[in-house]
């Protein structure tokens, strides 16, 4: 499975406590989901790891883990740094008319009037609504209005088709 496949969920950002617990930086939409995932793929300098999650709850702001075979602070220093993956079949499948940002990067995006604009490299969450960037000639950053900017979405084909000016 390639890199591409896996979905980038968090990273390992310190430790908690000395019985080896760590804290987690959570990319998930509740910080917490990321502990629902088991096992993770870890991934640092071109090494990985596949590791178990065993417990977890949210301390404060962060997010801490208990990892299988991780049982003192030294082991769980060793794991700072490392990223946080996942695979897709480990996500509860969307409602309809929802979408995971990990589907949708790599859509080719045209407008209603039949022009291409280019590939989503990447999302923003803006606090009012998402924005997909989209990478082609210039790069445009579009709103995720699904029913007003985003007319339609067909994963199979790969492609999204906005109702947005060419000349934005």
């Amino acid at each position: 499975m390639t890199e591409q496949e896996h979905i980038h969920v968090g990273k390992i950002s310190g430790v908690f406590g000395i019985k080896g617990w760590v804290k987690v930086f959570s990319f998930t939409d509740n910080r917490e989901n990321i502990l629902k995932y088991s096992p993770w793929l870890l991934k640092k300098a071109g090494e990985t790891k596949t590791i178990k999650v065993i417990g977890g709850n949210l301390q404060g702001k962060a997010v801490v883990a208990q990892l299988d075979g991780i049982h003192d602070r030294n082991q769980a220093e060793s794991l700072m740094g490392w990223d946080i993956f996942i695979l897709p079949e480990q996500l509860p499948k969307a409602a309809r008319d929802e979408y995971y940002w990990s589907d949708l990067i790599g859509l080719k995006v045209e407008n209603t009037d039949g022009v291409e604009f280019g590939v989503i490299t990447s999302l923003l969450e803006t606090g009012a609504n998402d924005v997909i960037i989209v990478q082609g000639e210039q790069e445009r950053c579009i709103p995720f209005l699904q029913g007003k900017t985003v007319v339609s979405i067909d994963l199979n084909a790969g492609k999204m088709v906005v109702d947005w000016d060419a000349d934005f």
